[in-house]
């Protein structure tokens, strides 16, 4: 990670404004610009909000969101095997987008979207019940307690999630670390609009057939490696 994807990883409160403006000079936001007929940059998909299927992909499949997609190593086995699905991947990295989209510049078949742009803009970014799933595997778990408010995962987030996914749609979590997992599991509890239908502390070994056992990103092949146990959680728009 460079000094720039270091600072930008960074979330700000007031990206869940509706006025926030993207700032930066990363020379990989403008070398992105050689692969727009896949990704979009910063506020760019903001004007689709709503029009997903009409506009961008020209279908009617259900569309599943990846926060955080990373190396894309899951973006691309979900979306290959999943072709009636729109699939659209997110993060906010300037480099490994670039190198991401280099990788998926050689897909034949595009049923996806890239985005770079921030998980906290998600309200902007669809409309109301636009959303099928979405995914949101290993985010950083910002441990140091004065740090907690950067978390995605609170009230802002679950208020997005809630507007965005069609009734029945699902936000389907893996993470690595404990304490992390602990705040989702009460903020949950909490959310009377969500039911909680999967949730575990070791999903690998209590669920092994389960959908969220099939397949390891990269992240979580480090995890494995090292003994950490992987928590799971499914939530279900009611």
């Amino acid at each position: 990670m460079n000094d720039n994807d270091q600072k930008a990883s960074k979330p700000q409160e007031h990206c869940y404004n509706p006025d926030f403006k993207y700032k930066h000079k990363n020379p990989y936001h403008e070398r992105l610009e050689i692969y727009d007929d896949f990704v979009m940059r910063d506020n760019e998909a903001e004007a689709f909000a709503g029009k997903w299927n009409n506009e961008v992909f020209k279908n009617n499949q259900p569309i599943h969101l990846e926060i955080g997609t990373g190396f894309g190593h899951f973006m691309h086995q979900y979306s290959e095997k999943n072709p009636d699905i729109n699939f659209v991947g997110l993060d906010f990295r300037f480099k490994r987008s670039f190198q991401l989209a280099k990788k998926l510049s050689k897909i034949e078949h595009k049923n996806f979207k890239y985005l770079r742009a921030r998980g906290e803009r998600l309200e902007f970014l669809f409309g109301s019940d636009e959303l099928e799933k979405i995914f949101y595997f290993f985010p950083d778990p910002w441990p140091k307690k004065r740090h907690w408010k950067k978390r995605l995962f609170q009230a802002p987030f679950l208020n997005a999630a809630f507007k965005t996914l069609k009734t029945g749609g699902e936000l389907v979590i893996k993470t690595d670390h404990d304490g992390y997992f602990d705040w989702m599991l009460e903020r949950a509890k909490e959310d009377t609009r969500f039911q909680m239908i999967h949730h575990s502390f070791d999903q690998r070994t209590e669920f092994p057939d389960h959908f969220l056992s099939s397949f390891e990103t990269e992240f979580e092949k480090i995890f494995i490696s090292k003994g950490i146990k992987i928590k799971s959680l499914i939530l279900k728009k009611i």
